[in-house]
């Protein structure tokens, strides 16, 4: 199918105009094939794809035999990630090509990730070939990059062209595609997040991005039984959610409809600042983010609906804390800088406490943690620490921390007022 992207313009009840990027969706078996006709009247001569080993084979062969003159740049090895090195590589070989007219991305989130920040450095459009329903970042605006070991989201373009073939799709290794189902799960917290930064602080929120969020779970959640079939129609249904979710991040601006809780706890484990390095794809470890995060969250409801509480005024910056945490990784000084002013200076306890009975309505609507691992466990997903290789211990280390990579206002870190924090962090 075509996506229909006008539904996603213009004029909203949140009295924002919002704006797609994007000129062209298709999503369909065999969509790779239409990649001629589709580029035909878009006056893109010279292409350059950009793809890894294994990208190269799922779909970039093809490309080259359907596009005249494309040229590529291949990614080898296994040890690529999007930061500065592959970013590196990657702009010494457009330079030794000559300029293109155009970038095309062929792979999954990483690749993705480095070709849209390359293209925005330069000033260039891209084409989008996804090769597995793995992230949901395809439609963003923003990359998800690690420089200088930070991990941050940066400005970045979005795809003119989106070209995701579900024939290629339902070839991923299902391992990738349990990354797609953690990373679209995800939304739950953050849009709990959203909901009650809206309630206490008056942040910007809109309905209908946020309904296109809990479309997008829907969606996702009815395709989960037929994934491991290799089901076409579940996994343009999966991909189909996650590109709604890239979408709400362009309508919005940013990415907070689409990361909180669960993906601070992801970045922060990708920072290998409180750990040694995990070797598991972003929507797996933000599948055991959101895990812990709901945990966490039930918890606390339990103390809020009891009301049997009492309440800080005020939550000192930990700068100590994060001294601690990322001196080694010499991260301490982004960390604090990205922290300024603290968040939680402008919260009035009185507040938390007149919303106790809306927090605890919110907080409730997220799935508690064993219905998401029944969801995570129909692709044989990531649910756990153990299953990350960390100790249980971490969990706590990570709830504390955790809330500090962003300077974006969530509840693990309004947990920070109440005096039953370290009973639901431990627990």
């Amino acid at each position: 199918m075509k996506v229909d992207l006008n539904q996603f313009r213009g004029a909203c009840s949140c009295k924002k105009e919002h704006n797609i990027e994007i000129d062209t969706i298709l999503l369909e078996e065999g969509a790779v094939k239409k990649l001629p006709g589709i580029l035909k009247d878009t006056g893109f001569k010279k292409l350059t794809m950009i793809c890894d080993e294994n990208t190269y084979e799922a779909v970039g062969k093809q490309a080259e035999d359907l596009l005249t003159g494309l040229t590529k740049v291949l990614l080898k090895g296994a040890d690529i990630h999007a930061d500065e090195a592959s970013v590196g590589r990657v702009m010494d070989q457009l330079k030794d090509q000559g300029r293109p007219d155009a970038l095309v991305a062929a792979g999954s989130g990483t690749i993705h990730d480095i070709t849209r920040y390359c293209a925005f450095d330069m000033d260039l459009p891209f084409i989008s070939i996804p090769t597995a329903a793995s992230v949901d970042g395809y439609t963003s605006t923003v990359a998800a990059m690690t420089l200088q070991g930070f991990k941050k989201t940066v400005p970045s373009c979005a795809p003119k062209i989106i070209v995701a073939d579900s024939d290629i799709l339902k070839e991923a290794p299902l391992r990738l595609t349990a990354s797609g189902v953690g990373d679209l799960l995800g939304k739950y917290t953050a849009l709990a997040d959203w909901k009650i930064a809206h309630l206490i602080t008056g942040e910007y929120f809109c309905q209908e991005i946020c309904r296109m969020e809990e479309e997008a779970l829907e969606i996702m959640c009815s395709s989960l039984p037929g994934l491991k079939e290799r089901n076409i129609a579940s996994y343009e249904q999966l991909m189909y959610g996650l590109l709604l979710s890239g979408l709400a991040i362009q309508m919005t601006g940013n990415s907070r409809p689409a990361s909180g809780t669960e993906h601070h706890m992801s970045h922060l484990w990708e920072m290998e600042a409180v750990n040694s390095h995990l070797d598991f794809y972003h929507g797996e470890k933000v599948g055991v983010g959101l895990v812990l995060s709901s945990d966490i969250y039930h918890k606390a409801a339990e103390y809020l609906k009891k009301g049997d509480y009492k309440l800080k005024d005020a939550v000192p910056f930990e700068e100590e804390l994060i001294r601690k945490c990322f001196a080694g990784r010499k991260l301490d000084d982004i960390i604090i800088e990205e922290n300024q002013p603290n968040l939680l200076d402008e919260i009035s306890p009185s507040i938390l406490r007149q919303k106790e009975e809306q927090l605890t309505e919110i907080l409730e609507q997220v799935p508690e943690d064993e219905q998401l691992k029944a969801y995570l466990n129909q692709v044989n997903g990531v649910c756990s620490l153990t299953d990350l290789g960390l100790e249980q211990r971490m969990k706590e280390r990570t709830a504390r921390v955790s809330p500090y990579v962003r300077q974006r206002l969530t509840f693990m870190r309004l947990l920070k007022f109440y005096d039953f924090y370290e009973s639901v962090i431990r627990g």
